[in-house]
């Protein structure tokens, strides 16, 4: 019965090889940050501390002849919890600023005021199309090519300047 059962798992497991046939596409790069309150500078303290969360990007660029990067589209999908029932996100922002440092915001999610007002103190929602604003061709290349320099947050009515946030991680 332990050979059958051995002899099962393994073709299972063999055919459940989700390899990719293709190569993947080299304009399309996908990033993840896990969202804590202790990677805020300084750390969160107040009631926000128990917050957390994830965010997951899509970022589609544009290159000219040359394959230089000329812009990029971002696809944001952001999944929060732990905040105060009824907490209000206030903002959420890629910055351009290593671990540790604060940064200005270069790829700005436009949340409009009251847009999300976390009830149950937590909240998934997603924001497809942004376009950075100033010099989206050099904001684009130094995510591109620099994922940790860069970080991502949330805002709050109670932490104006940020409430939980984690740096950038390449995952394709």
């Amino acid at each position: 019965k332990r050979v059958v059962m051995l002899s099962l798992v393994l073709m299972f497991a063999v055919s459940c090889d989700d390899s990719p046939t293709s190569p993947s596409d080299p304009n399309v790069a996908l990033f993840t940050a896990i969202l804590l309150p202790g990677n805020e500078v300084p750390a969160i303290t107040n009631a926000d501390a128990a917050a957390s969360g994830t965010m997951q990007l899509k970022m589609t660029v544009t290159r000219d002849a040359a394959n230089t990067i000329t812009g990029a589209s971002y696809d944001f999908t952001v999944n929060v919890t732990g905040f105060p029932a009824n907490a209000t996100l206030t903002g959420a922002h890629i910055h351009n600023g290593p671990a540790g440092a604060n940064a200005g915001v270069v790829v700005n999610l436009g949340l409009a005021a009251g847009e999300f007002v976390l009830a149950t103190g937590q909240q998934s929602f997603s924001k497809n199309g942004i376009i950075a604003g100033q010099n989206a061709a050099a904001v684009a290349q130094s995510i591109f090519n620099n994922p940790p320099g860069n970080y991502f947050n949330v805002h709050t009515t109670l932490n104006t300047g940020g409430a939980v946030r984690g740096q950038l991680v390449r995952s394709n």
